[in-house]
């Protein structure tokens, strides 16, 4: 394989959420304050603007995406409410995994171009990438390729950003039908990270790693082995 670019997954691959707001949270929150938003209807403005909103207008604050998803259920806040939820949600940032610095050093050390490939909003996970942002030549967002992940123009937006073919990159993520049987399909090579090893549907990847360190080592045995016989 003529190898020259690592695609990775944010979420489950990554990074983690270390808490996480619920629906139920957000509700209880603003009907303390007075406003009659109920769960399911939070949920459900919560994925228009996650998976509509966002790729179009690319929101950089939490205040500015809640603002957006109240919006959405025709609801204005007070500004003491609205920096109050925005708290909330804040607490629930996301993490680097212990290997994720590691391995995406080593990518780049191998001379492979790397990116971030998610549907996620960038501020939610911006300051978790801080350490390793340095190690990747662009990060791709639902705002940056205009749509969600199960389109496949973000994983098409993410090749032409980096410059190269489809099978010339590798994506590596946890989630099956998104970050391997879609990009597959678009002649990209998969790797399916599977930390619990329990994933019974792996043999739909080109290979499966328990960790990232162990799918970027992956990658590179690829690469030597097309040098190798070239």
């Amino acid at each position: 394989m003529n190898i020259k670019a690592v695609l990775f997954d944010l979420h489950g691959t990554l990074a983690h959420g270390e808490t996480n707001v619920t629906s139920e949270d957000a509700s209880d929150y603003l009907v303390s304050r007075g406003y009659a938003v109920y769960p399911q209807s939070f949920d459900v403005a919560w994925g228009f603007v996650a998976f509509i909103d966002y790729p179009k207008y690319g929101y950089r604050t939490y205040r500015s995406y809640l603002r957006r998803i109240l919006w959405r259920l025709s609801v204005r806040v007070d500004q003491e409410t609205l920096k109050g939820l925005a708290r909330m949600f804040k607490r629930g940032r996301y993490e680097l995994y212990p290997d994720a610095a590691d391995a995406v050093k080593t990518a780049k050390e191998h001379g492979f171009k790397t990116t971030v490939v998610t549907t996620i909003a960038r501020f939610k996970f911006a300051e978790a990438l801080k350490p390793i942002e340095k190690h990747f030549d662009v990060v791709v967002t639902g705002y940056e390729a205009g749509c969600e992940k199960t389109n496949p123009r973000m994983y098409k937006k993410a090749l032409e950003f980096l410059k190269v073919k489809a099978n010339e990159a590798v994506m590596i993520g946890d989630n099956l039908k998104i970050d391997v049987l879609l990009p597959k399909k678009l002649g990209i090579h998969a790797i399916l990270l599977d930390r619990s090893g329990t994933t019974e549907e792996s043999h739909h990847a080109d290979a499966v790693a328990t960790d990232l360190r162990q799918a970027v080592e992956i990658v590179a045995r690829w690469s030597k082995r097309r040098q190798a016989k070239s």
